[in-house]
């Protein structure tokens, strides 16, 4: 059975020439309906003369040029007003005549160069045809060539307007589309250093532990251990993300869920950081991206804490109200030894547009014993 609703797209697939081909045609085959003889445009109002021989090549140089009016429209438009020429010097007004706008009105839509050119040629062809139309007796008077003149002069407006609302339209996709890719490579980036930071610094600290455990084979089994699941993890959440960027395997955006708040906490123990976590309230059913905001404000902390505060008393409370998460993440001082490289401070700068973007606060201070605080209230959307 066949789908009326595709048509459209199967038209459109089509080579323009030959969707533009059945306007052509329909003029053509009107031209030659005798009850139309002599109703077509009449420039200069000459004696009409009958349909003859040199009349059906007139038809044909007006209207079948229309079939390339958008691929080749400066050579549609110089045949159909030579058409259009012959047609009103014979007499033969035929409703052919018709093409010369429709001609005029495409070039001006479509013609890339010589735009200006085109168009004092053609209206400087214009006085001639009206000089001879004159010459052959035509009774119309500067007042009727300067009429039809502005006439045709009002479909090169229509079709230069068309133009320049289609360069706008193509504009502003393109500049949503820009945006649009712009947003993405941020999200993207925002996520890789989520992402890698987090777990190579857990890495690079654990590292750091296991050259003094070599006295104790136990626990530098333990702490090699935790290198590989932190290794195994950081893998598995990079090869997660950089297949969204293929579009064709089909992957969901994964989100993490404040819930998996525990996980980020027993990782930062593994890597010797101590660290105490309370959680209270109940979460809300949906929070989207408040939940991966609350989830990703913690990492941050947690990844900051083990940089620049290893070994000191670090806390993690989350508090799940009914309309917002609360999250408070602090450390009781710089710790005793700083285990991995300083930050650039986009991990912060990244929460805090995060945070705001849902309506949020957040907030990261030093405190006066060194430590530092970050907290951050994050809208949920949940019932007030």
């Amino acid at each position: 059975m066949i789908d009326v609703r595709r048509f459209p797209d199967l038209w459109r697939r089509f080579d323009v020439t030959v969707r533009d081909l059945p306007v052509a045609l329909l003029l053509a085959v009107a031209s030659l309906v005798p009850a139309l003889d002599n109703r077509g445009t009449q420039l200069g109002d000459l004696p009409a003369r009958p349909m003859d021989a040199l009349a059906a090549v007139v038809i044909a140089l007006e209207c079948l040029p229309l079939a390339g009016r958008r691929r080749w429209p400066a050579a549609c438009l110089a045949l159909v007003s030579l058409g259009f020429a012959i047609d009103q010097l014979r007499g033969y007004h035929t409703v052919a005549g018709t093409a010369l706008p429709i001609a005029l009105l495409s070039a001006a839509a479509h013609l890339e160069r010589y735009r200006r050119t085109t168009l004092v040629v053609v209206s400087v062809a214009y006085v001639p045809l009206a000089v001879a139309l004159d010459r052959h007796g035509s009774p119309e008077g500067p007042a009727g060539f300067v009429t039809f003149y502005l006439a045709l002069a009002l479909a090169w407006g229509i079709g230069a307007w068309l133009r320049t609302s289609r360069a706008t339209e193509a504009e502003h996709r393109r500049h949503v589309a820009e945006t649009t890719r712009a947003a993405e490579r941020t999200r993207i980036a925002s996520e890789l250093h989520d992402i890698v930071t987090h777990h190579v610094t857990a890495m690079v600290v654990q590292a750091e532990a296991a050259r003094y455990l070599t006295a104790a084979p136990e626990r530098l089994d333990q702490t090699l251990t935790a290198i590989t699941d932190t290794g195994r993890r950081a893998i598995t959440d990079l090869r997660h993300l950089l297949d969204l960027l293929n579009p064709d395997h089909g992957a969901e955006p994964r989100t993490p869920a404040v819930g998996e708040v525990h996980a980020l906490v027993a990782q930062a123990r593994q890597a010797g950081q101590p660290v105490e976590f309370t959680e209270d309230g109940r979460p809300a059913q949906l929070t989207g991206s408040a939940e991966v905001a609350a989830y990703r404000v913690v990492q941050e902390a947690l990844t900051n804490a083990l940089k620049h505060a290893h070994g000191s008393r670090t806390t993690v409370h989350v508090h799940h109200g009914g309309t917002e998460t609360t999250v408070q993440v602090s450390t009781d001082g710089p710790g005793s030894n700083p285990a991995a490289p300083g930050g650039s401070g986009r991990g912060l700068a990244g929460l805090r547009e995060r945070v705001g973007v849902l309506g949020g606060e957040f907030s990261a201070d030093r405190r006066a014993d060194g430590g530092f605080v970050v907290r951050a209230r994050i809208p949920t959307g949940g019932p007030s």
